[in-house]
């Protein structure tokens, strides 16, 4: 099934109910490099607002406040548990639902779980464990490996934030194409940039605000502000139902995931690091069109790579040679390469080619025979004592320059050239 759509459709039926929502419901992504994830690894959390005046019951009475209090947690908790049930794909293998109750004020070791949770990997028993720790009420459908996200997603600090505005399909639509003007996704993206982002990647002809999944998303629109997401869905016209639309608060687009390090050798598989390093092989293409090149420091070697699917940013990774300085960004899959995410050039090594040299009349010159120097075919004049000379060639990569993947290549949580200054 689809998180995010999930949690919509259970707000939703909470407000019917008058369980009102404080705030925006969070989506929460976790380590891109877990092996049992959904595709986004994201998990959900929204604040029930329990203590709000205007949450009352069905005859607008308080019998008791207190008990009040609890009637509606209840209530919250059945419709929860009742829709995660009947809404997820159970049949599925790799569907493990989990999710987590929680009440009181978020401690720092909390937040702390949380970033472990971006950062490394946790296992169901070590999810339980903590939030036995904390005294969540947790419930595990199946093998309940949701409840490792759920907690994360409750917990998760959010200094650098962005917004998503999702909107969702009616039933009888899912599988089907979608029906999205894509004139007016082109309109929006040059209206709203950049306080709305990734919609669009020109350069692959890629209409990134629309899934390319059977899911229940319709297109998904990402910004700095809910106003300009509001903003960017008046202007997106589609020509199919929409069944419902809900504004997450996230961590995506936020580098959040990605640890500054200073040695090779600290790094460990499924991390996402930010390091620096010295070209010690020169990139070579494999089939398939992937690129590997390594990079090292003092402490040691790593392999690095630019998939296939990154495309023209390939170009950016076959221009490097030995000795070029740069820092990466990025993470370490199952294999133990290095996946670039982006890439800043921090010093070129000079690049010389040795030519022979040119005539007074402007014609380049050419050998005379082995140790007879040159000599030029246009005039006849000789250099017999002649050299070759060198030439330092141009390198194409700037120093200081950040390079990133395409819209169409970046991870959720990757945060774009656009807002680096955020």
């Amino acid at each position: 099934m689809c998180t995010t759509y999930l949690a919509c459709h259970i707000i939703n039926q909470l407000k019917e109910e008058n369980i009102a929502i404080s705030g925006y419901p969070r989506l929460i992504r976790l380590n891109p490099f877990a092996r049992f994830k959904t595709r986004g690894n994201g998990g959900i959390s929204f604040k029930i607002a329990i203590d709000e005046e205007n949450n009352q019951n069905s005859n607008n009475t308080y019998h008791n406040e207190t008990e009040e209090k609890g009637s509606k947690i209840q209530l919250a908790k059945k419709i929860i548990l009742k829709n995660i049930e009947e809404l997820s794909q159970m049949a599925h293998e790799n569907t493990n639902p989990g999710v987590v109750f929680y009440e009181g004020e978020i401690s720092e070791n909390m937040k702390n779980y949380a970033m472990r949770a971006i950062y490394s990997i946790i296992s169901i028993k070590e999810a339980e464990d903590f939030a036995k720790s904390i005294g969540a009420e947790i419930h595990k459908f199946k093998k309940g490996r949701g409840i490792i996200g759920s907690l994360a997603a409750i917990a998760c600090p959010l200094e650098d934030y962005t917004y998503e505005l999702l909107a969702y399909r009616i039933k009888e639509n899912y599988g089907k194409e979608r029906n999205i003007d894509n004139l007016s996704v082109v309109e929006m993206d040059k209206k709203t940039f950049p306080e709305t982002f990734e919609n669009i990647d020109y350069n692959n002809g890629y209409i990134a605000i629309e899934p390319k999944t059977p899911c229940p998303i319709l297109y998904g629109v990402r910004g700095e502000s809910p106003d300009a997401l509001k903003i960017a869905k008046n202007i997106v016209k589609v020509n199919e139902t929409i069944d419902s639309v809900c504004i997450f608060k996230t961590n995506q687009h936020t580098d959040m995931h990605l640890q500054k390090i200073a040695k090779i050798k600290d790094m460990k598989k499924y991390g996402c690091y930010i390091f620096s390093g010295r070209v010690s092989k020169n990139p070579h293409v494999i089939e398939g069109g992937h690129i590997f090149f390594s990079l090292k420091d003092d402490s040691g070697e790593i392999e690095a790579a630019a998939y296939e699917p990154t495309k023209e940013f390939r170009k950016i990774i076959k221009k490097l040679v030995n000795g070029d300085e740069v820092q990466l960004f990025g993470g370490i899959g199952c294999g133990g390469t290095f996946n670039i995410e982006k890439i800043k050039i921090i010093s070129l090594t000079k690049i010389q080619d040795f030519k022979n040299p040119m005539c007074h009349c402007g014609k380049r010159m050419t050998s005379a025979g082995l140790n007879k120097g040159f000599k030029c075919k246009k005039c006849g004049y000789k250099l017999p004592n002649g050299k070759k000379i060198a030439i330092e060639e141009k390198r194409e990569l700037v120093e200081n320059k950040l390079y990133e993947t395409p819209v169409s290549a970046r991870r959720h949580l990757s945060k774009p050239i656009c807002r680096m200054n955020k």
